[in-house]
């Protein structure tokens, strides 16, 4: 669908206040995941934790009393950890000459900062007295260990994603062929082919977009409005479908737009919606979208009311894919919730921007 075209179905429902169109969002390009990103608060966290962790134990071989571990303990943190925060920087602004490298080289670098960076913190306390006579050869051979064992973990960390992607992509490809959507959704085509052909025109296009987004081989994340801009294609589809049924609220905060998500992310959460919300109830549901910017933070709403009662219970694993792959991408940065209350199902997101 062009962006220049805004499915009729969307014009007809009322938007709440502040929405805007999906064609006017931005267009954003589109970001490539680096191995060496490790300027994450995840990151960074678990390397710190990692590191006090290696000190801590380490400390143990040196001492025989309580308070000489404590000592010691401190005055190796004192060297270990604003080594670790240098290398952590400095991998990190060096992300993108770094991925350029060969395999090989990339470790070869990545281990040798490591090395200066454990004899910085070394340099550090020899500098204040702390360290006679300083441990050089240790220091640097401990730093460039240490590095060794962080780039293994983040690229495991980049290829852990690959597998939930193709896991996601081939459930999306599954969701849109199967029979009996397929089968309303070209006799929806076939019944308007008459009496509203251009109808018919738009809806076959909106279920090619889906099937070319389903079939897209794309490994890296996608702006928000792209993810909105499929969740449109699949709402207009079931808008034939279920017609005053399904009622369709926007309201979408342009700042929100640079936010990123995994493909396929956001369109499981309005097929569920749809499915528990206005598919078995007789008079319909409500189901509203919403994105909001608070800050560095972004909030996207999924919401449907439920009229005929919960019903039965799913598998959830919709749901928790969705968890699973925001974490990959965004770790500890990222919040997912659900819940029913009062009639109303909500799915919370908060990705940062």
């Amino acid at each position: 669908m062009k962006d220049s075209r805004i499915l009729s179905s969307f014009q007809e429902l009322p938007h709440a206040q502040g929405a805007l169109p999906l064609s006017q969002m931005p267009e954003l390009n589109r970001t490539k995941e680096y191995v060496f990103d490790t300027c994450q608060v995840g990151v960074v966290l678990r390397a710190v934790l990692f590191v006090q962790a290696v000190v801590l134990v380490a400390s143990l071989f040196e001492t025989s009393g309580w308070m000489p571990w404590v000592w010691l303990t401190m005055l190796l943190t004192g060297a270990a950890q604003p080594a670790v925060v240098v290398w952590l920087l400095v991998v990190c602004l060096l992300k993108r000459p770094l991925d350029r490298l060969p395999e090989r080289a990339q470790w070869a670098v990545a281990v040798a900062l490591g090395a200066l960076a454990g004899a910085y913190g070394c340099a550090m306390l020899w500098w204040l007295g702390l360290l006679q006579p300083a441990p050089w050869l240790a220091s640097a051979a401990s730093g460039a260990l240490v590095s060794g064992v962080l780039v293994a973990a983040l690229v495991w960390r980049v290829r852990a994603r690959l597998p939930a992607g193709t896991t996601a992509r081939l459930t999306e490809l599954q969701a849109r062929i199967r029979p009996h959507f397929l089968f309303n959704t070209l006799n929806s085509a076939i019944a308007l082919v008459r009496e509203e052909p251009a109808k018919a025109e738009n809806l076959l296009e909106d279920l090619s977009e889906l099937f070319r987004h389903a079939l897209a081989d794309s490994k890296e994340a996608r702006p928000l409005w792209q993810e909105l801009e499929l969740a449109e294609h699949y709402l207009a589809i079931e808008q034939v479908r279920f017609g005053e049924r399904l009622r369709v609220e926007w309201n979408l905060d342009e700042a929100a737009a640079k936010a990123k998500l995994p493909p396929l992310i956001l369109q499981p959460l309005v097929e569920n919606a749809v499915k528990h919300g206005v598919e078995p109830s007789p008079t319909g549901a409500t189901v509203r979208i919403t994105t909001q910017r608070r800050g560095s933070v972004v909030v996207i709403k999924v919401t449907n009311t439920v009229p005929a009662g919960s019903g039965a219970k799913g598998n959830g694993l919709a749901l928790d894919n969705v968890r699973q792959r925001l974490d990959l991408l965004h770790d500890v940065q990222c919040r997912f919730q659900s819940a029913l209350v009062n009639g109303v199902f909500q799915v919370r997101l908060e990705i940062p921007v």
